[in-house]
């Protein structure tokens, strides 16, 4: 609720929200936050705000949903539904945008969230929304690494092999990205690692973002860089009709804010 405060304050957002009105009413009065002037959907069963929000997104009725103590799994699962007409021409992926203090540049890793294992057709699904997540936040020509365990292509490693297969079709497709693999973690944003490696690419050491082989593989990586670098994550997923902010209950309020404002640049 205090993100959505947030996101309400800065003009981000106009809330509707769906659930246990008695509940709404008391967090927003712990923040002394009047929510008079906003719209309460009463359902006071939490799994059945899914279908709430699905069907008014397509009905035009919200451009962006967010997750709130409703389980991922279940809201995920009422999203998918062909009825509601609410899936794009590609998969649906997850975005993170991760900052912190020390680095100016934000660092894009996609998908750690939604795509478990994802095969080769998968992934230039990922790469495709990622490539234009990139160009809406004023990254023109993003620099994106197809992350594996080795900059080697080997058999024994099939990560390699698909980041191998994904360079090529990028450069196929022609797509307006700068797309570059196998690399792995270090030669992608350390350019002095990607010299001593003899890795020559305009990519290495300098990846904008980082396409994942597996969720395992991103979600370390984000949970690495929140807890040991204090680093914020805003995370949404994209690819369908309407963006979706799926955040955990751990999260900060700050990244949450984040989260929502990436689904606003995100909306079409």
């Amino acid at each position: 609720m205090l993100s959505v405060q947030d996101a309400v304050n800065e003009n981000l957002i106009t809330p509707i929200f769906i659930g246990n009105k008695k509940e709404i009413l008391k967090c927003a009065e712990d923040l002394k936050w009047d929510i008079s002037k906003f719209e309460i959907i009463d359902e006071p069963i939490e799994n059945n705000t899914a279908a709430i929000a699905a069907k008014l997104a397509s009905q035009d009725k919200v451009k962006i949903i967010v997750k709130g103590h409703i389980h991922t799994d279940v809201l995920m699962k009422e999203i998918l539904k062909r009825d509601y007409n609410l899936l794009g021409k590609t998969r649906l992926s997850h975005i993170w945008h991760m900052t912190n203090t020390k680095d100016d540049k934000p660092l894009i890793i996609t998908d750690g969230a939604l795509n478990v294992l994802p095969n080769v057709k998968t992934k230039m699904h990922i790469l495709r929304n990622v490539i234009d997540f990139s160009n809406r936040i004023g990254i023109e020509r993003p620099k994106i690494a197809v992350l594996s365990a080795t900059e080697e292509i080997l058999d024994s490693v099939p990560s390699s092999i698909d980041a191998d297969e994904i360079t090529k079709l990028a450069k196929e497709e022609n797509l307006n990205a700068d797309v570059f693999g196998p690399l792995a973690f270090d030669n992608s944003i350390s350019k002095k690692s990607a010299a001593i490696k003899g890795v020559k690419n305009i990519v290495a050491g300098d990846a904008d973002v980082l396409l994942v082989p597996s969720v395992e593989t991103g979600n370390s990586l984000v949970k690495m860089m929140i807890y040991f670098m204090g680093a914020c994550a805003a995370g949404v997923v994209v690819g369908g009709k309407v963006p979706i902010v799926i955040t955990s209950r751990s999260d900060e309020a700050q990244a949450r804010l984040a989260s929502i404002a990436a689904a606003v640049v995100a909306l079409d």
